[in-house]
């Protein structure tokens, strides 16, 4: 696919210079292990002993993410029920690395990949009342400190679906008929051009890569908050649709409040429209197992 991908790396962060970086700036760690536990479009992520992973920016533009989360995670302790990476360890750039980067304590769980849809419904109670209080955060507060206003214009659904339309072609080959039918009957029919915006403090990119689950297949663990912004509620409630399955949306709905029908429109379409991305990435790096979840996902999305 040549190497002009948005996820590919501007450096790589080895297992020797991660090492290097952390046992000098923080020699209480020096005597630990540290292992590569994988990439993201933005961080390298290692794994530190066996309490604390850290994360270096792989990418320019992650640098800023990084800086945000290092400044607003400690303050959402108040405001997050499910436990999550709160920056312990903050480094600096050096040995030629030019990024910062952050230790956080190791939260202990697996992704939520092949769950069946039993599973999914335990965790409605657990994902409604998380992002009612997440998003309850002060907005004020939030733009005080620099948090962004939606950055990525996602309540331009015209926009998206133009970009849907491409990305079909792009993963076409992955999708059996029936899916790429599926698929392409709702991007045809999206009707709805433009949302109202709505300014909501977010998560801003939740999905199966960044929530973890205990051994009952119960969300434990949100990771990855380098997509804090301000924006429409809908970006994070497209969890609703990509994890939870159709019988269990209600019950989070009792939970978290009802919303309007906009909210769940670009909700449904979010739901769809983040796990291609992964699709495409996972095509890339040619991980069925990421094929198959993202495919999953996209199916309990268009399924009312």
């Amino acid at each position: 696919m040549g190497s002009s991908n948005q996820w590919d790396a501007e450096w790589e962060v080895s297992e020797e210079l991660a090492h290097k970086l952390i046992s000098t700036q923080f020699p209480q760690l020096a005597s630990k292990s540290v292992r590569k536990l994988g990439h993201g479009w933005d961080n390298t992520v290692y794994l530190v002993g066996i309490e604390y992973v850290f994360r270096f920016p792989r990418r320019e533009v992650a640098i800023n993410s990084l800086r945000m989360e290092g400044k607003m995670l400690p303050k959402l302790k108040e405001y997050c029920s499910i436990a999550y990476s709160i920056p312990l360890f903050f480094g600096v750039g050096d040995y030629g690395y030019p990024a910062p980067f952050l230790g956080y304590s190791y939260l202990s769980g697996e992704f939520p990949i092949g769950l069946t849809d039993k599973q999914r419904a335990l965790s409605a109670n657990t994902l409604a009342v998380f992002l009612k209080s997440l998003h309850a955060f002060p907005v004020q507060i939030a733009q005080e400190n620099g948090v962004k206003l939606d950055h990525r214009n996602l309540t331009d659904l015209a926009m998206r679906k133009e970009k849907m339309h491409k990305f079909l072609s792009d993963i076409a080959l992955h999708l059996s008929d029936e899916e790429y039918r599926a698929l392409s009957n709702y991007i045809e029919q999206l009707r709805t051009k433009k949302v109202k915006q709505k300014y909501t403090f977010l998560h801003g990119d939740l999905h199966f890569k960044n929530m973890l689950v205990n051994e009952s297949g119960i969300i434990s663990g949100i990771i990855d908050w380098g997509d804090i912004n301000i924006g429409h509620p809908a970006c994070d409630l497209n969890v609703v649709y990509s994890f939870l399955p159709p019988d269990a949306r209600s019950n989070f709905f009792k939970v978290y409040g009802e919303v309007d029908e906009e909210t769940k429109i670009l909700a449904r379409l979010i739901a769809i429209y983040i796990p291609i991305l992964i699709m495409l990435q996972a095509i890339d790096h040619n991980d069925m197992s990421l094929i198959d979840e993202a495919k999953a996902n996209i199916k309990r999305a268009l399924a009312d």
